[in-house]
């Protein structure tokens, strides 16, 4: 495919037009379909996708699916697919380990990703499932050369997917490709590229910074990365749902919010459902997005695939995104905070040695 290649792009924050839209690539593809996701489930979602898999692996076509053992149950529900000729794998199924048992068994696949016919990608928040559909996602869709850059990452991956141990030492290194890149993580406390490269763009930005997680849990460097940007000038707005799936992180993330807003960090509270999109908009000339949280467990756990780049369109959509996001939020409370109840405030005190977990 030549590298003049017409591109476009679409950005899904609607879960359900996702879907509609993945699986009507899914039953256009002539090729290959490569996917990775962290969850894929036995309910109406994940049998609409099921199905259009498997209306193409019966056309014969190559077909690789490389799903999170842990957040993908019951297993039984792909076997369809493996016997039609899905190049079914499970990443990292659940053991017992004498020792460091949860930091080996949290080492989970994170990651969602679509590829196919080495044109269209999607890569963005979403898993496969229903439970999420009412979620605020976010999914970028680009038909585009890149789908032969994230092959590479996706192949990468699907070869290693029985790896049990923590990869200290492994960097994957960033894939640039015509304006855009590409940035991994793999378990490890060392490296840490994902939250390295989000400090850059931090400490580099010059006017505004915005921002959408569902889990706000980062470390010190980030936290002070903020901070120092807010203090020196910069713009920085923090969207977080007012109340995430995960309610001891919810516990854990207040208690951080009096001092960033008192360093002048902007929080909305996304109120109708839960916000689980995940990306960075910079000066409105630069963008970071994909499936990593802001947060220890995908910093240090987690196999986690980012987009950054400049391209303007891409930009402006994101723009209106996060526009949207916030016009449905509500803003942080500094004196309700300061009089949170004393319950609240032990159970933050209890929490945070074990701030890593989570």
């Amino acid at each position: 495919m030549a590298e003049s290649y017409p591109s476009s792009f679409e950005l899904f924050d609607d879960n359900l037009q996702f879907f509609t839209g993945l699986v009507r690539d899914i039953r256009q593809a002539t090729k290959y379909i490569y996917l990775e996701t962290y969850r894929f489930s036995d309910d109406a979602i994940g049998h609409r996708v099921k199905d259009a898999l498997l209306e193409k692996a019966k056309e014969g076509l190559e077909i690789k699916l490389l799903v999170d053992a842990y957040g993908t149950k019951p297993a039984e529900f792909l076997n369809e697919l493996a016997a039609a000729g899905v190049q079914l794998r499970f990443f990292k199924k659940m053991k017992f380990f004498i020792s460091n048992a949860f930091a080996k068994n949290n080492t989970r696949n994170h990651r969602k990703l679509v590829l196919i016919d080495d044109h269209i990608t999607y890569i963005g928040s979403s898993n496969i499932t229903a439970y999420a559909l009412n979620w605020r996602d976010l999914n970028l869709r680009m038909d585009n050369p890149i789908t032969r850059k994230f092959k590479g990452c996706f192949l990468h991956n699907y070869a290693q997917y029985k790896f049990y141990e923590l990869a200290p030492f492994e960097r994957i290194k960033l894939v640039r490709y015509h304006g855009f890149g590409i940035v991994q993580d793999t378990p490890t406390s060392y490296f840490q590229t994902i939250r390295n490269y989000m400090l850059k763009l931090i400490e580099n930005a010059k006017e505004e910074i915005l921002f959408e997680t569902p889990y706000f849990l980062p470390g010190h460097k980030i936290r002070k990365a903020l901070a120092n940007a807010a203090k020196r000038g910069v713009k920085v707005v923090a969207h977080v749902p007012l109340h995430s799936d995960v309610s001891l992180v919810d516990i854990l993330r207040n208690k951080y919010l009096g001092p960033l807003h008192k360093a002048g960090i902007q929080w909305k509270f996304y109120t109708p459902d839960l916000l689980h999109a995940k990306c960075m908009l910079i000066d409105r000339k630069r963008f970071f997005m994909g499936s990593a949280n802001m947060d220890y467990r995908s910093f240090r756990y987690q196999y986690e695939i980012m987009l950054y780049g400049e391209n303007p369109e891409i930009i402006g959509m994101l723009q209106r995104h996060i526009d949207g996001t916030e016009a449905k939020t509500v803003d942080f409370d500094y004196e309700k905070w300061l009089n949170t109840p004393k319950i609240t405030r032990f159970m933050e005190w209890l929490l945070m040695p074990f701030r890593h977990l989570f």
